[in-house]
């Protein structure tokens, strides 16, 4: 069943998105069926630069934004007869629920393909130059776009899509699709984020109340190792039934994690992320000697902060998840300067200056995993809103279940891609 798509782009030239659009309507491939707050000529006629001057004064008062223009496709299903004054109601309701019903924005109609669609142009700061927040964007979209077929009598998806739509955010264990919610996030994580250990493995997944756990056991005089992955509570405390990674149909396995591990030392020996962090630690470090105020320096540069402490208060890991390059870091894997203890002394005791903390010499004393250490009492991580850290990348659904032949068959044929 085809469902009403949209599409949202952005961009830094507006006079190449204009063109595109404005040369469809020269080939009689288009025509433009809507604006609003769009200045007018005479003769009701619109041009490229009567266009551009529109957008002028929000693109001259833009603060910082890299990409300041906004254009988004509609996609009907094809089997909707959709006339032009439906496309006008479905780019005013859709830009209104979006949060861009006050820009100003224009709507050309293409009917170049077989799906007749329409495509708006607009700009994401507004008369203040300020930046329109598109936080959760995907998720929302979607939503409005479900919420539009339903208002104007379109092909829907409801009651065939929505079921499977799982929204990433911390797993409920309480609700009944507990599996699909622990697989919607290890498809995120793993697809998107660089890791080499399991603890730094289970620092991202901390966030969604999610661990994985290495088990070992002897099997008919053999030993063999497995991966077993929780549901926790805000603490970390498991609160679930253990999944084992076989019961996935991704191959989030410990046989395919340790692949990860080495794909992951690759790209950040090739890309060197922890340069950057490494700075802004520093930078926040000397700035900031209060522990909440470090946090928050961290999370405006997109960098979330973890630390794990004991019963005695006392910080025994740091690691820090860097949502550019998607790259999660242990504190010692940024020198000796930024480790956990160094942290420890900085936030409970006498603070020296920051130039002799770089110089100490002191071991790293940082566990990676610890399992049932009754001295444990805390785990804590920083970020007031991790899902809006994460921003475009989040999914808007699960992917669809396979079963196990399925998956074979798929690594087999990624396999034998790679022979040839």
């Amino acid at each position: 069943m085809r469902i009403m798509i949209a599409k949202i782009g952005r961009g830094s030239h507006l006079k190449g998105v204009l063109l595109y659009n404005y040369e469809k309507v020269e080939k009689d491939q288009g025509n433009i069926i809507y604006w609003h707050k769009m200045m007018e000529s005479i003769t009701g006629e619109f041009t490229i630069l009567l266009l551009e001057r529109s957008f002028e004064p929000y693109l001259i008062a833009n603060n910082r934004t890299e990409k300041p223009i906004l254009h988004i496709s509609l996609n009907p299903n094809p089997k909707d007869e959709v006339s032009d004054e439906l496309f006008s109601r479905l780019a005013e309701n859709y830009m209104q629920e979006m949060g861009y019903g006050e820009q100003p924005y224009v709507v050309f109609k293409h009917t170049d393909t077989e799906r007749a669609h329409i495509y708006i142009v607009s700009v994401c700061v507004d008369e203040y130059g300020k930046r329109i927040s598109d936080s959760f964007e995907k998720i929302r979209s979607m939503k409005v776009c479900r919420k539009l077929e339903k208002q104007f009598k379109l092909t829907s998806a409801i009651g065939r899509i929505e079921k499977k739509d799982v929204p990433l955010q911390r797993v409920d264990a309480k609700q009944d699709n507990l599996k699909e919610q622990i697989a919607s996030v290890l498809t995120f994580v793993n697809e998107n984020y660089h890791f080499q250990t399991l603890g730094e493995y289970n620092v991202l997944l901390s966030f969604f109340n999610i661990t994985a756990q290495e088990v070992r056991g002897i099997i008919h005089g053999k030993e063999k190792r497995g991966l077993m992955y929780f549901a926790t509570d805000n603490l970390g405390k498991k609160v679930s039934n253990p999944f084992k990674s076989s019961r996935f149909s991704q191959p989030v396995g410990l046989v395919n994690l340790h692949r990860k591990f080495k794909k992951s030392k690759a790209f950040i020996n090739t890309h060197k992320p922890q340069k950057r962090v490494r700075e802004l630690v520093r930078d926040a470090m000397e700035k900031y000697q209060n522990e909440d105020d470090f946090k928050k320096h961290l999370q405006d540069n997109k960098i979330s902060t973890f630390i794990r402490e004991n019963k005695q208060g006392r910080i025994y890991g740091i690691s820090f998840i860097d949502h550019t390059s998607k790259t999660v870091l242990n504190g010692s894997r940024l020198g000796k300067d930024v480790s956990a203890n160094v942290f420890h002394n900085l936030w409970n005791e006498e603070k020296p200056p920051i130039s002799i903390l770089s110089e100490q010499n002191s071991a790293e004393h940082y566990t990676e995993y610890i399992e049932n250490d009754s001295s444990l009492e805390k785990q804590s991580f920083y970020n007031t809103n991790i899902m809006e850290a994460l921003g475009s990348l989040l999914p808007t659904e699960i992917p669809e279940a396979m079963d196990n032949d399925t998956v074979k068959k798929k690594l087999k044929k990624k396999r034998d891609v790679k022979r040839r």
